[in-house]
């Protein structure tokens, strides 16, 4: 396993719309073990192949006991609605308040064999999700805020506080 460079925003690729999955290989065990690797040592939950320079369809997520790692993902249903603070490591040293998510999610797509999977989650590990997709589709949570007053820049004392900040 490796660590692998989180890109920033200055990086085009974060823009794209990154590309279908359509041949299932080793390769991609290795590639989603690097992201989890890579996503543990950035203190994250998420990370999308874009955040490293990878413009594929495949993003990994771990919260709590959920871990998984979905290509070519797809919501199909979502419900309710709420809003909450999101943070990303490709924007680091910010925080955006107030970014409206749907509650519950179902993801379906594929495992790293290429086998579908669905993918059921609530709360916060539906956040997680949204936003990882969201990167698939070259969206950022900054394209999500309603008010660019609820962008907020972070200082080194706040760090502690932002523990539970969805850190992609």
């Amino acid at each position: 396993m490796a660590i692998r460079k989180i890109i920033t925003t200055e990086n085009p690729i974060l823009r794209q719309k990154a590309k279908k999955i359509h041949r299932f290989d080793p390769s991609l065990q290795k590639l989603v073990d690097d992201m989890f690797e890579t996503m543990r040592e950035a203190n994250g939950v998420g990370l999308a192949a874009p955040q490293i320079a990878q413009s594929i369809r495949v993003f990994v997520a771990e919260y709590d006991d959920r871990k998984v790692a979905v290509f070519n993902p797809e919501i199909v249903k979502a419900e309710g609605e709420e809003l909450g603070q999101e943070g990303c490591l490709s924007i680091p040293g910010y925080v955006g308040e107030n970014i409206r998510r749907a509650t519950k999610v179902v993801v379906k797509g594929q495992d790293v064999r290429g086998k579908a999977i669905r993918v059921n989650a609530e709360g916060w590990f539906a956040r997680i999700l949204q936003h990882e997709i969201d990167h698939l589709d070259g969206i950022l949570f900054i394209d999500r805020l309603d008010n660019p007053q609820d962008l907020l820049e972070l200082r080194e004392e706040d760090y502690d506080e932002q523990e539970s900040v969805l850190a992609d």
